[in-house]
This record gives structure tokens, sequence and C-alpha cells, in this order.
């Protein structure tokens, strides 16, 4: 019996035990999670202080928090400089020599309102900043002012910044009305006033909502009394609000006007050239072409503004016999590839005799950023006349090579321009192989050394290079071998000079055989 009520008090002991435990384990529990973290400073302290170690926040009271943007805790320490900064002058050598000093006490600047103290200390590694107003102590249980005042000095630069801003800014409510506008909007809306009016809320509008219909702002004009204003208008929605923004434009819209013109008087000028151009990107795509092109290649002009690539411009021309026609195609399309090489280096020029008879001049030059330009011009009159001074030349040659006196002809400035076969047999030289250095000069001195002594040479040289009017003279030459040689100057038209020399033939015979025959009557 007496087990029986050791062993009930035995349990009843042991129940009461752990609820005794789960009693003391569920109220540390709840304990924790109630616990929150602290802070040195109560929640609704008046003063403004900072406490620092090193540059890494440690605690704040909430109006020093509410000076510092949110971030990082451990740059506060920047943070708090560039707020502070502008409010007390040469804070930052104050506070780099805090460690050395332990105090330190500096007043904000002048226009600070109402003026504010700083009061630093440090101590054992630690720095505490205090803002402190002249009489925030008497007034216990007010807003702390040195915040209040650190919050007005932001407003005011902010302000500052914005009247002073050279951007036209305003705010627009739902309805669009203007609730608010910088001063280079107040400006312009005086400027537009009528004469005897004053500004007055609700501010007048200056633009429009004008926009695009994808609903992006666009550029509009404002047409104010020393001339018209040209803005981008940006609208940036703020809730049931909208801030806008007209940045200037003029000088776009005048780099826009000089541009547009520029490229009008070019494509005139360019329309009007006889020459084909054709201009292709780095891609080489056709991204300027003029009439003159589709005249001289024959390609439509629906094809040449779909902007075909180089290889497609010269294949259609080829459909068309436009360029040379090439032995075989793989070797025309090498040479398609060494044509835009060439161009790309500024060395190609080609002439291109085409079936059809015509004489086209290419040209490639390299412009800026990769781009090629081509050049097509038609020389057919120029090649046909070409050929047909070269064939007159020919047969003026084959003339006087036909004649039977010794002919040659002088240039105004006493360059020899033409001699025939019968004056290179005569003479012994033909002096067309060196028409540079068969000038007059150079002649006479050869005639004079082939030639008995005589004045002649003189008097040649003194007419083929003289001025003005000439007369038409005669005169005779012996030359080494006995031969009489009669020598003709006349004028030609020009300036230039004709100089025909002939062999006396029976003279010169009779010269040779009068010494024969006197010797044999002597003997």
């Amino acid at each position: 019996m007496s087990q029986d009520w050791i062993a009930a008090f035995g349990m009843v002991l042991s129940a009461t035990f752990v609820v005794l435990a789960s009693l003391v384990l569920l109220s540390g529990w709840q304990s924790r999670r109630q616990a929150q973290p602290g802070s040195l400073f109560k929640q609704d302290a008046p003063a403004t202080v900072f406490l620092f170690h090193g540059e890494c926040l440690l605690d704040a009271t909430p109006d020093a928090r509410a000076l510092l943007s949110d971030g990082d805790e451990s740059r506060a320490w920047s943070r708090l400089l560039a707020r502070l900064g502008p409010m007390f002058p040469g804070l930052g050598p104050v506070l780099d020599s805090l460690p050395r000093t332990g105090q330190m006490m500096i007043a904000s600047a002048p226009d600070v309102v109402p003026p504010v103290l700083l009061r630093g200390e440090h101590l054992t590694g630690l720095t505490r900043l205090t803002l402190i107003d002249s009489a925030a102590e008497q007034r216990q249980g007010v807003a702390d002012s040195a915040a209040v005042a650190a919050l007005q000095q932001e407003v005011q630069a902010q302000r500052t910044v914005l009247a002073r801003a050279p951007v036209v800014m305003w705010r627009e409510a739902a309805a669009g009305e203007v609730i608010w506008a910088n001063h280079a909007y107040l400006i312009r809306a005086v400027e537009l006033l009528p004469g005897n009016e004053d500004l007055s809320w609700p501010l007048p509008r200056l633009f429009d909502d004008a926009r695009d219909a994808a609903g992006r702002s666009t550029r509009i004009k404002l047409q104010m009394q020393g001339g018209a204003e040209w803005f981008d208008l940006i609208r940036v929605p703020l809730g049931d609000e909208v801030l806008c923004y007209a940045l200037a434009a003029n000088t776009a819209v005048q780099a826009e006007t000089a541009l547009r013109e520029f490229m009008q008087t070019l494509t005139k000028t360019f329309a009007d050239l006889p020459i084909g151009l054709a201009i292709f990107d780095r891609a080489r795509l056709l991204q300027l072409f003029n009439p003159a092109l589709a005249d001289l290649t024959a390609l439509a002009p629906d094809f040449l503004i779909s902007r075909p690539t180089l290889s497609a411009v010269l294949d259609a021309m080829r459909a068309k016999a436009m360029i040379p026609e090439p032995k075989d195609y793989r070797s025309w399309r090498k040479q398609l590839t060494r044509l835009e090489e060439e161009a790309s280096m500024g060395l190609f020029e080609e002439t291109w005799s085409l079936p059809g008879g015509q004489t086209y001049r290419v040209i490639g030059r390299p412009h800026p950023n990769g781009a090629l330009a081509f050049m097509f011009e038609d020389i057919s009159h120029e090649m046909t006349r070409t050929r047909r001074y070269r064939a007159d030349l020919e047969l003026g040659q084959s003339v006087i090579d036909a004649v039977d006196e010794a002919v040659a002809v002088f240039s105004q400035g006493g360059q020899l321009v033409m001699s025939n076969t019968t004056y290179a047999q005569l003479w012994n030289h033909d002096p067309a192989v060196l028409l540079s250095d068969a000038g007059i000069g150079s002649l006479c001195a050869w005639w004079r050394d082939h030639s008995a002594p005589t004045l002649l040479w003189d008097d040649a040289t003194d007419f083929v290079t003289q001025l003005g009017d000439r007369t038409a003279w005669d005169g005779e030459v012996r030359l080494l071998d006995g031969r009489l040689v009669s020598c003709r100057f006349r004028p030609l038209t020009g300036g230039a000079t004709l100089i025909t020399f002939r062999p006396r033939v029976a003279e010169a015979v009779g010269a040779v055989l009068e010494p024969v025959m006197s010797k044999g009557m002597r003997a």
C-alpha cells in the first residue's frame, strides 16, 4: 500500500517539474521574441546626434537619421560630410584633427538661418557629432532646429538650382493646369503676356501637348518676340501629375536646317552632273546616286532606290552589256573583288570599252568610314576625237613621207613636231626618235656639222624663233659630200615654220666631175 502512495507521489512530482520547466522555457522564448534591437538614444530624443566608429555609423537619433539618405551605414560618414559641408566651411580639416584635439566646435555659415553649431567629441575610438541651435536648449519638447535648419538649407539649395536652371521646367495637374514652374518658364510666360496684363495664377500654358502617334513627345516651336525658339518636350508621369521639361533645340534645328540645305544643294549639283555618281557605304550598299548614273548604266531608278549592293549593281550592268564582257564569269567575279579592293585604296581607274561602242572612264575613290564612291564618265566623244586626231596625224605623216623633198616642221617655240623619211635619209638621222631633244638649236648644230661653213643656219634659227609677221625666203647650202641643197623657209599659221630641203643633183654631179675633167686636160 505504501509503495503505491510513493509511486503516485513520484508521478505527481515529475509532472509538476515538467510543467514548471515548460513554463520557464515558454517565458524565455517570449522574452526573446519581444526583444528589439535597442538604441543608445531615445526614440523621441529632440537632439541631432551621430555616433561613429571611424567612418561607420553606430547609432543616431531619429532627426539625425533624417539628414542621411538611405544607404550603407559604412559610408554614412561621406554622406554626412556631403550634407554638412556647405553649411560649415572648413568642416573637413576640423574633423580630421578631431582625434588629436578630442573636442571641437564650429559655427555654420552666415547664410544659414537660424545659425547652427556643430560640436564634436572623440573618445576611445568613437566620434560623437551633435548639431546645436543657439536657443535649442531653451525650447525643449520642440523639434530640433538644427535638423530643421539643415533641411531648410537643402531645400533652399534645391530651389536655387531649379531657379537658375536654363532648362524650362513645369508641373501639370491631372487636368493639365500648370501648378508649378521655374524661372525660365516664368520669364517666357511674362514675355508672351499682352501689353498691360500681369502674370497671375493659374500660370498660362506655353506649350501644347504635342505628341506623336506613339505617345512620345515631339519638337515644338515657341514664337517669342525676339524670334522663334525650338524645344524638345519631355513629359514624365508622376502619379496624377506630370513633370514637363523643355530642352532648348535651337542649335539642333539650325544644324539640321543647314544640313538639309546642304544636302539639297548637293543633290541639285549631283543631278546636273553629266558624270554618273554612286556612293556605297561600309556594307557596300548603294546610299546615294544621281540621275546620270541611271542614264549611263541603263539601270532602272526603282532598282537603284532599293539600295542594292555593289555586286548586284555590277551584275545588273553586266546583264545589260554595260561593262566589258569577260572571257569567263569566274575571272569577272575575281575582277570585281580586285575592283573593290583597289577602290578602297584609291587606286582604281579604268577605261571600259563596251560592246555597244561606248567608252566609259570608271574611277573608284575611298570615302570616310569605309565608304566607296564610283564615278562613271562617258568619254566616247573624247575617244572618237582622239582616234580621229591620231588618224589625221598618221595621214599627215603618210602624206609628207610621200613628198620628194625633205620636210621639217617646227612649232612656235622652235620644237620639231614633224619630219619625213626623205629628211632622215638626207641628213642621216631621224629626229623623231628623240623629239624632246629635237629643237631648232640642236638640229642647226647637226646641219652645221654636216655642211660647208655658212651663216644660213644662224638665219634659220632666228627665223624659226621670231615672233610676229615673217616673210618666206630661200637659201642654199653644200653638204660635205658635195651636194648642193636648196633650202626653203616658210611661215605657217600659229607661229609654226616649214623648212624643206631639195638636193640639186645636176650641179652636185658637175661639181664632182669638174676637177676630174680639168686634171685630164692638163695631162
